[in-house]
């Protein structure tokens, strides 16, 4: 059986939404049983920009696993674990950033991002731009040559990143003429990053659903919250009234009710757009189906949250699972780097 690595880092509140259901959990358990699979919470990744702010990240990244088992990843079927509890992930970074060269890791466009974005935190100022960040890619590619994925599920929008990693696979493996590493492939998963926020920008045009933006729907939120969300969201600005027609391809909460109820939004479409359906019904029904979406999900969570000795033992069994497989692989890379 193939092997499958991924795995998302428990920033801001660690909770995980809508857009993170929809683009990475739900692919993956779609997945289950077709790869051998690894899913880990990347919390030394979060150390990009909450080094000097670790007292959350513990429980933040027990959250993300309280969301992946509660979407309905089975850790039967995969090891879920914290990238710290194996530090063959450390170890592995260690070497290949000694024969990584720099001007790869300065083309990365999400570095040139990132740095752009910690300088206008500190006032134009450099001085926070760590290591860390300029070898996060580095880390990245350790995280999955450790286990020598086969496959990497990734959005359209990010398979260019996955070149990276295997540019330092081919590099490892000619140095040393050998072949440990597979080159990893991407899984292209259409729906990552294209969630609809419930906001949009200053030109009217929607926004992706992230957590900066605030403009989420949490896989935690309770009735209550998934209505207050939708109440405030972002429709066709110039609807102002029920008979005034909608644009329901640029309406969050319409494109919500496609994704969520695709037999039947038609209806909807077709009456916000002749003015027969005002946005409070919309609102209204939108939420109901995505209430009635997420209640196994709460449900799950529930069940998981109830016995934290529990969590604790299935992050530990995922641990161990996934440092069994690293602890083989870096057995080799010392062997072919002459370490034994």
């Amino acid at each position: 059986m193939k092997r499958l690595l991924s795995g998302m880092q428990p920033t801001g509140s660690g909770r995980l939404h809508l857009g993170n259901y929809e683009g990475a959990l739900k692919p993956w358990i779609a997945l289950q049983g077709k790869y051998e699979m690894y899913c880990f919470i990347a919390d030394w990744h979060a150390l990009t920009t909450m080094a000097g702010s670790t007292d959350s990240i513990a429980d933040q990244s027990r959250e993300v696993a309280l969301d992946y088992l509660s979407a309905g990843l089975d850790p039967s079927q995969v090891a879920i674990f914290r990238q710290s509890a194996v530090p063959q992930h450390a170890e592995l970074a260690v070497l290949l950033g000694m024969l990584t060269p720099v001007s790869w890791l300065e083309r990365v466009p999400t570095y040139k991002e990132k740095r752009e974005h910690v300088e206008r935190q500190e006032g134009g100022s450099d001085a926070s731009v760590s290591f860390g960040l300029l070898g996060y890619p580095v880390l990245q590619a350790a995280d999955i040559l450790l286990y020598r994925a086969h496959v990497v599920p990734v959005g359209k929008d990010q398979a260019a990143h996955l070149e990276l990693t295997r540019e330092i696979a081919r590099r490892f493996n000619h140095l040393y003429a050998t072949d440990v590493f597979p080159e990893p492939q991407a899984l292209i998963q259409e729906m990552t990053g294209t969630l609809p926020g419930l906001d949009a920008d200053s030109e009217g045009k929607l926004r992706k659903m992230s957590k900066s933006y605030g403009n989420c729907i949490y896989m935690t939120d309770s009735e209550d919250d998934v209505a207050a969300r939708l109440k405030g969201a972002f429709t066709t600005p110039t609807k102002m009234r029920k008979t005034d027609p909608g644009i329901p391809e640029g309406c969050s909460v319409c494109l919500l009710r496609k994704l969520y109820d695709a037999d039947n939004y038609t209806t909807q479409w077709d009456e916000c757009r002749s003015g027969e359906r005002g946005c409070v019904q919309s609102k209204r029904e939108t939420t109901e189906i995505v209430n009635a979406m997420l209640e196994p999900i709460r449900e799950r969570r529930k069940l998981y949250s109830s016995d934290p000795a529990e969590l604790d033992r299935l992050l530990k069994d995922g641990a161990e699972r996934a440092s069994a497989m690293a602890e083989a692989t870096m057995q080799i890379v010392r062997e072919t780097m002459k370490f034994l």
